[in-house]
């Protein structure tokens, strides 16, 4: 979920004319840095190898011309009874030309430049974003509203994601903001650094992710370097919450001692997506027991 990748911006990102008019600015490209071909038409057929970018489009109301996703694209629902084109990184190639899609939506990782090639020699557009921050997703929904030809639902849907953090962030601001560590595996150990989505949403939520100097999403640590941090409060989900109470080993981390591990909703946080809003308000309903429901609700 969380990977280290070369921070690559978009180095354009301008608007139609239109609201339901295909794009024709000249030089944007997309987070691999390179051009997004412009096209007669909007997107009609279209694969998305991508959890984020396929809720995106569900969202942007492109779902019914989705014709592949990779395995784990499974948000919303209906996204299901889209075919699976297998793996999201490194993708068959085949089986993406296969659907005879006319824009394919890549994860920008070092691992997918080789498909965005071979995608491009036989005559398909691409589009590869990074989802990777909060800043990203609002990005990339940009990008994709241009490329479906519906930049007013990409701006309804990102007011709708500000407007939610907004929301959990001014419920959240004149509280204690408890330091926090986020662990996302045991076996490596390792936690989410400021790179993360996950550590955008401790900060709307109004927490201090103890690893925020760190620049990686997901930096590998050692359980002694967590003791000297000495977080107030773990996060982690509810597998690892069971083994990390149960292990003595563990007592060295003090929140463990005090059996301050909190178990988050995985299912809800585990992607950047349209939920976001949705996240955050779990984690601060979470980091913040006392906060009235009312103050995070729509």
């Amino acid at each position: 979920m969380h990977r280290p990748i070369v921070i690559l911006l978009v180095a354009a990102a301008v608007a139609s004319c239109g609201d339901r008019r295909p794009s024709a600015a000249a030089g944007l490209t997309d987070d691999f840095g390179d051009p997004v071909a412009t096209a007669a038409a909007p997107a009609r057929r279209i694969v998305s190898l991508n959890p984020a970018t396929t809720e995106l489009l569900f969202a942007l109301g492109a779902g019914p011309r989705l014709v592949g996703r990779s395995q784990w694209d499974r948000w919303p629902d209906s996204a299901r009874l889209v075919p699976d084109l297998g793996p999201a990184l490194g993708p068959n190639v085949e089986a993406v030309l296969a659907a005879r899609p006319d824009l394919v939506v890549l994860y920008a990782s070092g691992g997918d430049r080789a498909a965005a090639r071979q995608l491009r020699a036989a005559g398909v557009r691409v589009v590869a974003v990074r989802t990777d921050r909060i800043a990203d997703v609002r990005r990339a929904a940009r990008l994709l509203g241009i490329v479906t030809g519906d930049t007013a639902r990409a701006r309804a849907v990102l007011a709708r994601l500000d407007d939610a953090l907004a929301r959990v962030r001014r419920a959240t601001a004149p509280l204690p903001h408890p330091r926090v560590a986020w662990i996302v595996s045991l076996h490596p150990l390792i936690t989410i650094g400021r790179g993360s989505y996950l550590s955008d949403l401790l900060d709307v939520a109004g927490a201090r992710n103890v690893y925020g100097d760190d620049a990686s999403p997901s930096p590998m640590i050692s359980l002694e370097d967590l003791a000297r941090r000495d977080p107030d409060v773990l996060l982690t989900g509810p597998e690892n919450a069971a083994r990390i109470r149960a292990s003595a080993a563990w007592r060295v981390v003090r929140a463990v001692r005090r059996d301050d591990v909190r178990v988050v909703d995985t299912m809800l946080v585990g992607r950047p997506s349209v939920q976001l809003g949705a996240a955050a308000a779990s984690l601060a309903g979470l980091l913040h027991p006392g906060l009235a429901p009312e103050a995070l609700a729509p």
